[in-house]
């Protein structure tokens, strides 16, 4: 069995987002409030399975304690790299954030029914975005219980 983790120790955060201005200001949000953890950053779906699985040049990746995900990815679609986290015994403990510009209906439920933890929609103004990556950090660190490491 595997130790727990010290609420302490930084977590790994893994960030599946193609929109590099929104990768930017995820980093600045980490940045600026002297966020200690460690945001490693994929672009598309195709790659996110590709580092949950540590598969090929992600072979020695980091299982993350967190994963903020993007909707609307390309190769594969955030729904499904979701869904697969979900189904996946290895990986479905991992809390997800859908991080998304989607305010659909029909996006925030599906999320939910594939079982995200929380569903954010992304504000359009830095200061607000920062905020809200702020806010997502401080609870699943100072407040949440994370699962320890597996």
């Amino acid at each position: 069995m595997t130790a727990p983790r010290e609420s302490s120790l930084p977590i790994e955060v893994l960030l599946v987002e193609d929109d590099p201005g929104d990768v930017l200001m995820t980093q600045e949000a980490f940045e600026e409030h002297k966020v200690r953890n460690k945001l490693n950053v994929v672009q598309d779906g195709e790659e996110a399975l590709a580092y949950l699985r540590r598969e090929g040049p992600h072979a020695d990746a980091a299982r993350p304690d967190l994963i903020l995900l993007d909707l609307n990815l390309p190769r594969v679609d955030g729904r499904q790299v979701l869904q697969a986290i979900k189904e996946d015994p290895e990986l479905r403990r991992i809390p997800v954030v859908v991080l998304t510009t989607s305010q659909a209906d029909e996006d925030i439920l599906r999320s939910y029914s594939l079982h995200a933890n929380a569903y954010v929609t992304k504000p359009v103004d830095f200061d607000s975005f920062i905020a809200v990556v702020r806010q997502i950090d401080e609870f699943f660190v100072s407040v949440v219980k994370l699962p320890p490491r597996g």
